[in-house]
């Protein structure tokens, strides 16, 4: 039997999804990152310590998620993690595409990172390996069975798209051989390359999945998943007739940091420079309007704004002009367990 819900998003706790490089040794084919806006340098590891520094008053509720690129490229990556845990903050999370490099296993603990999470984008090896690069898949796998073998907890991160919504349905038997604790459904956005594709003239954006296979899909794999014992997590993405819209922007305290001082509070704006803070001289302060925060206001019947100027394709309409159905917050999760 599984359990369902909407996880509402959260006054009392804060996210940052800190970028501490934009470097990666793969080229997935949906990569998000755009070097052009936010940054192709090394964060070094003063700059990481005075950022975490900006947000120690809130760190007892606040979640750290360590992104790139990819993480483990950087050589500061352990001395990042304990500073933060020193710091006291609530959580801190590892994101990775499993090469693990600079043996990142053995100069941290299981006490101090709390998951490390690894992204996969196939159930087999030639979907996979396709869309992330060639050998990608085992190492991801060894990786996984690394961090397990040595104490850490494991979750693991699949970004549909039309390249792989098909294997999704065999995801459980591999999910319960490697042994996550967790499993995070993501949708794919028009970001990074993505975008950049869909705006060539003679282009058409084709990865984003349909609402009807979403909505065909999606909830009823999390349900398999999550009767495996493993908590599984998606995007709402689509809000029933009855569902009010809400604006992670104004309502919860998440930060998208990347290493060029923009901090963005919406992930879907972050192939453009309308961030609402950014860093200067190593403190954290508000962006010159016009900016993302004056979007989070407007109230439109599509849902969310940035969904409706960005990725349209999401939306369709009656004959008479009216939305049928709206956007959610891409903050917004379903939240699925045994």
């Amino acid at each position: 039997m599984t359990a369902g819900k909407t996880v509402a998003f959260s006054k009392n706790s804060s996210n940052l999804f800190f970028h501490i490089l934009t470097k990666c040794n793969l080229r997935c084919r949906h990569c998000y990152i755009n070097p052009q806006q936010q940054g192709e340098k090394n964060l070094p590891l003063t700059a990481i310590k005075a950022w975490l520094d900006e947000f120690v008053s809130t760190s007892a509720t606040t979640n750290v998620i360590f992104l790139g690129g990819e993480p483990t490229l950087h050589p500061d990556l352990a001395a990042t993690i304990k500073y933060a845990k020193n710091r006291g903050f609530a959580s801190i999370t590892v994101d990775t595409n499993g090469y693990l490099f600079h043996d990142i296993l053995s100069k941290v603990s299981p006490q101090e990172v709390d998951f490390f999470s690894f992204s996969l984008d196939g159930a087999t090896r030639k979907t996979n390996d396709w869309i992330r690069g060639q050998g990608s898949y085992d190492i991801c796998k060894e990786g996984i069975q690394k961090a397990i073998d040595k104490g850490f907890a494991a979750s693991l991160i699949y970004t549909v798209s039309t390249m792989n919504i098909h294997e999704l349905e065999l995801m459980p038997p591999l999910i319960k051989k490697l042994g996550v604790d967790r499993f995070f459904i993501q949708v794919i956005g028009l970001r990074g390359k993505v975008a950049l594709a869909g705006r060539t003239a003679d282009s058409k954006d084709t990865l984003q999945v349909s609402r009807s296979k979403w909505l065909d899909v999606i909830p009823a794999v999390a349900r398999k998943i999550a009767e495996l014992g493993v908590t599984v997590s998606y995007p709402k993405v689509f809000l029933e007739p009855d569902e009010r819209f809400e604006c992670a922007g104004q309502v919860a305290q998440n930060y998208f940091i990347f290493p060029n001082g923009r901090v963005y509070r919406c992930p879907l704006c972050e192939d453009h420079p309308i961030h609402s803070l950014m860093f200067k001289d190593d403190k954290l302060v508000p962006n010159k309007n016009l900016n993302e925060s004056d979007l989070f206001n407007l109230n439109i019947a599509e849902g969310c704004v940035m969904n409706k100027l960005i990725q349209p394709q999401n939306l369709s309409y009656t004959i008479g002009g009216v939305p049928e159905y709206k956007i959610a917050c891409c903050l917004l999760k379903e939240e699925v367990s045994g």
